[in-house]
C-alpha cells in the first residue's frame, strides 16, 4: 500500500493528470483506491461494462483483444479503461496482469465528481486519448504501408516469373526462323537458325 504522500507523488507522475494544480492533486490522490492482482489475472475483459480508469502502480499488464492478439504492453504509470469513464460502451479490450501488478482505481463518479470541481483534468484525458488515437494510426498506416510494399514485391516476383521463362526458350516457326517470347505476349522473329 502506497502512504499518502506516495500516491501523490505517484498520481502527479501519470501524463493525464501532469498539469493539474498540487491541491486537485492531493484530493484525487485521497479518493483512489488501490488494488493488487496476481500474475496472469484478467482485470476486464473485451466487451465488459466498464466504469473505471487504472492506473498501473507497480506491475505490468497487456491490453489484447478476445482472439489474442496483443495491443499493448503497460507498466508503471501508465493507465488503461479511461474510454469507459466517457462513454456508456462496452470495453474495447481486455486487460491481464503480466506480473503481479498493483494499480490505483478512479471510478466514473469520482472522477465525474473531481471534474465538477476542476476541468482541467477532462482536458488532460482528451488529449490523452486524442494521443493513443494518432499512435494507432501512425502504425496502421506504417502496417498499410508494409502490406502495399510487400504487395508490389510480390507483384514484381511474379511478373520476372512469367516474363523468365518465354524470354529464355527461343522457338522455331515454320518459316525457319527462331523465335523469342515477351512479357505482352508478341513475338521477335527474325533470327535465322
Amino acid at each position: 500500500m502506497l502512504t499518502s504522500v506516495d500516491r501523490l507523488l505517484f498520481v502527479r507522475g501519470v501524463p493525464i493528470f501532469n498539469e493539474l494544480r498540487d491541491d486537485f492533486l492531493v484530493r484525487l490522490a485521497s479518493i483512489m483506491d488501490e488494488l493488487s492482482f496476481p500474475e496472469q489475472h484478467t482485470i476486464f475483459t473485451e466487451g465488459q461494462e466498464g466504469r473505471a480508469l487504472y492506473i498501473v502502480v507497480k506491475g505490468q499488464v497487456k491490453v489484447h483483444l478476445q482472439d489474442g492478439q496483443t495491443l499493448a504492453e503497460l507498466e508503471a504509470g501508465a493507465c488503461f479503461g479511461e474510454m469507459s469513464l466517457f462513454d456508456a460502451e462496452p470495453r474495447s479490450a481486455s486487460v491481464t496482469t503480466i506480473e503481479a501488478c498493483d494499480c490505483l482505481i478512479l471510478t466514473q463518479h469520482q472522477l465525474y465528481e473531481a471534474i465538477d470541481e476542476t476541468p482541467g483534468i477532462a482536458i488532460n484525458i482528451i488529449r490523452l486519448l486524442s494521443r493513443r488515437i494518432r499512435e494507432l494510426n501512425n502504425d496502421l498506416k506504417a502496417k498499410q504501408q508494409e502490406a502495399k510494399t510487400l504487395s508490389h514485391s510480390s507483384n514484381l516476383m511474379y511478373a520476372n516469373e512469367s516474363r523468365s521463362p518465354m524470354a529464355a526458350v527461343p522457338m522455331m516457326v515454320d518459316d525457319g526462323t527462331y523465335t523469342v517470347g515477351e512479357e505482352n505476349g508478341s513475338f521477335y522473329s527474325g533470327f535465322p537458325h
